[in-house]
């Protein structure tokens, strides 16, 4: 059986999320409007939108929760969970694929899950290093010896 939020901070993280899943959601679909993908052909914008996606996460995962940076508690769920949730897409990924298969482009299909997978998680990684290094948390800086974010 499922349970209902009930306490005040429960509800105010939920909103919070529905609030980002919109916004997430909305600005996929207009993506998907301005970048449609022929039949048969690769998805472009879905690959786009989960690699963007992804790598904005890895910028957000460092700025508020590494280095002793903190943010406000209904920052991760509104743009972690529901922004960039919202926006990213595995299920728009998977029907793609099948799509892909059903029109007899099994190459095409599998390039663009392999291509997806790679891209997202190269996303992720390089953008969380960069943004480690503007911060002043990359390779070779000790504790305390950062100019980044945060730091007082």
């Amino acid at each position: 059986m499922a349970t209902v939020a009930t306490s005040g901070a429960e509800r105010r993280v939920l909103a919070a999320v529905a609030a980002g899943g919109a916004v997430g959601a909305a600005a996929r679909y207009g993506v998907g409007l301005l970048w449609p993908a022929a039949p048969g052909a690769f998805p472009w914008g879905t690959f786009w939108i989960n690699v963007s996606g992804c790598a904005l996460i890895g910028v957000l995962m460092v700025l508020i929760g590494e280095g002793g940076r903190s943010a406000r508690p209904l920052v991760r769920p509104f743009l972690g969970v529901g922004v960039l949730g919202g926006f990213t897409t595995f299920s728009t990924y998977a029907v793609d694929f099948a799509r892909l298969l059903d029109a007899g482009e099994a190459g095409t299909a599998l390039a663009y899950a392999g291509l997806t997978v790679a891209g997202a998680l190269g996303a992720v990684w390089a953008s969380a290093v960069i943004t480690r290094r503007a911060v002043g948390d990359g390779p070779g800086r000790g504790p305390g010896q950062g100019q980044g974010v945060g730091r007082g």
